[in-house]
């Protein structure tokens, strides 16, 4: 991936959110690090997959990068442009570069516009700015095209979400994000809401377009599977903090992190006598609470690899070569 050219760098990105107050005044702020000094690169036509168990940060990584939350700390420089240090007016004008696919395909669509209209409502707004020069009737046209492309008839274009199956939904959103051409495509989560049937259908229309349109996706999942099948690299990420970075097959064939170890022995394989041999690693423990202030790494009391270091110091990612990274003191010189 080196030779390629980086479409977006995360640097040191912190989203820490007040969850309370202690002390005698309690005028001091108790701190939920839901994301903890992270940093990757995503290139262009690539597909980062960010995966990690629930309420380990992943949806927050992606809300964080194109400000939807404001970051705490860090960099995210989009084609070299800091997009934390834009000012409000610049980051609207940028935002058509960047879109989003989100988790629930109920709750994301609004009941009361028709397919036609919530797939046109970016274009709208980017044509209020002054930055975006499209006749009614071309906006019109462009949302047709977009059904047609996501595998809808243009014929649904007065119809409301109610109208829909969720994978049909998720169509209609995909078809939203596409309106304003843009560059990154970040995925929350898009087909953990679907039946299994319906999954494979949204993930290969996902890299139809990709081919397609040139686009670069960050695909944040919990199954593995389903982020083996669509992506190019792998993030493994726990409570906050990425703890391995590689290549999908180098990660699945050469896991190092111990939690990643953990992850992958939890996916069934579809033969019995290898499901009944193989080794199956069960974390012991609790996760531990993000506003808890501890040193040291956090997946230390779960680890079946610990050591006494790790109970001190939180690891760095190292380059262990071949584009893999991994944050474990087992692999420190």
């Amino acid at each position: 991936m080196d030779t390629k050219e980086k479409l977006i760098e995360v640097n040191k990105l912190k989203k820490y959110f007040v969850v309370g107050h202690r002390g005698l005044l309690n005028h001091i702020p108790i701190h939920l690090k839901a994301v903890d000094e992270i940093s990757f690169d995503i290139y262009k036509g690539e597909t980062l997959g960010l995966v990690g168990e629930s309420g380990c940060g992943k949806s927050t990584v992606a809300r964080t990068m194109i400000r939807l939350h404001e970051p705490t700390a860090g960099k995210v420089m989009f084609e070299g442009k800091d997009i934390v240090r834009m000012n409000l007016k610049t980051l609207n004008s940028y935002r058509r570069n960047f879109q989003m696919i989100f988790q629930d395909p109920y709750a994301s669509l609004n009941p009361r516009m028709t397919i036609g209209d919530i797939i046109a409502e970016p274009m709208i707004v980017f044509k209020s700015r002054g930055q975006l020069e499209l006749s009614k009737k071309e906006i019109k046209d462009r949302v047709k095209e977009l059904l047609t492309i996501v595998g809808l008839r243009a014929s649904f274009i007065n119809r409301y979400p109610h109208e829909f199956s969720g994978g049909q939904r998720q169509r209609i959103g995909i078809a939203r994000a596409l309106a304003l051409n843009p560059k990154l495509i970040l995925c929350d989560e898009p087909v953990s809401a679907l039946d299994v049937s319906i999954q494979s259908q949204i993930v290969n229309l996902l890299q139809e377009l990709q081919e397609k349109f040139n686009l670069t996706y960050l695909f944040i999942a919990h199954d593995l599977s389903v982020v083996k099948h669509i992506s190019d690299r792998v993030a493994v990420m726990y409570l906050g903090k990425i703890v391995e970075i590689a290549g999908y097959k180098e990660i699945y064939d050469n896991p190092m992190h111990p939690y990643t170890k953990a992850l992958l022995s939890a996916i069934p394989i579809p033969d019995p006598v290898k499901e009944r041999t193989r080794k199956r690693i069960i974390l012991m423990g609790d996760v531990k609470y993000p506003a808890d202030t501890f040193k040291g790494c956090k997946f230390y009391d779960r680890c079946f690899e610990h050591m006494d270091i790790c109970k001190e110091k939180s690891p760095e990612l190292i380059d262990m070569g071949n584009n893999h990274q991994v944050s474990c003191f087992l692999y420190n010189k």
